[in-house]
């Protein structure tokens, strides 16, 4: 049989090929030092019931915002409460599990340079899908334009491409979101809290799955 480097060209498309294959795996590389390639695989946690939700200092502290962008992103529409809109002088607002996802994407992206109208788009984007979807979905940017990923591949080929200088991977920040949330109050909307500590039912989920 002969060989790929005795054909004609064969010497050139075998050092291409080999060129990208290195290309290729620097990329998958990188997105696993990034945290890039995290899937549902790897302990994706369950949203909370639908009606828990937290209060505006929760959903700040959980996110890493101020006040000032919660209020401002809730007046212009990038993220309103879904629990409980604010409906007139002294109602509490209160933030899903899935908004505080989105505050925390978008104060990341914000971090890496991507403007405030790319931010909108890509959010009207993920708010079409549901909360278990989102998990599923690595972001990546070029500090211009947000790419979504749904698959590892995506990703590499995103990152082998140059376009993905910066990438969140959505499980990973749930996860992330999770662990904040069970150390901060929450309340149901009945206006109880969630038990003797304010994070039991989020903390009893993670201690359920680290036993199970």
């Amino acid at each position: 049989m002969t060989s790929t480097g005795d054909q004609p060209g064969g010497g050139a498309s075998g050092s291409a090929a080999a060129s990208e294959g290195r290309e290729r795996a620097e990329a998958r590389r990188s997105a696993g030092e990034q945290g890039l390639l995290f899937g549902p695989a790897d302990g994706v946690p369950e949203p909370p019931r639908d009606d828990l939700g937290y209060r505006g200092p929760t959903a700040c502290a959980a996110a890493g915002i101020t006040y000032r962008q919660l209020d401002y992103w809730a007046r212009t529409g990038l993220v309103e409460p879904t629990i409980r809109p604010a409906s007139g002088s002294g109602t509490q607002r209160l933030y899903s599990f899935r908004d505080i996802l989105l505050l925390k994407v978008i104060k990341r992206l914000l971090d890496a340079g991507v403007s405030l109208q790319q931010i909108r788009t890509a959010v009207n984007h993920l708010r079409e899908r549901g909360s278990s979807d989102l998990t599923e979905v690595t972001l990546m940017s070029d500090g211009a334009s947000v790419y979504e990923c749904t698959s590892p591949d995506e990703v590499i080929d995103l990152l082998q491409g140059g376009q993905g200088v910066f990438g969140i991977a959505l499980g990973r920040v749930s996860r992330e979101v999770e662990g904040t949330l069970a150390e901060l109050p929450g309340e149901r909307l009945d206006g109880m809290t969630t038990g003797d500590h304010p994070g039991d039912e989020l903390a009893l989920r993670r201690q359920a799955r680290m036993t199970g």
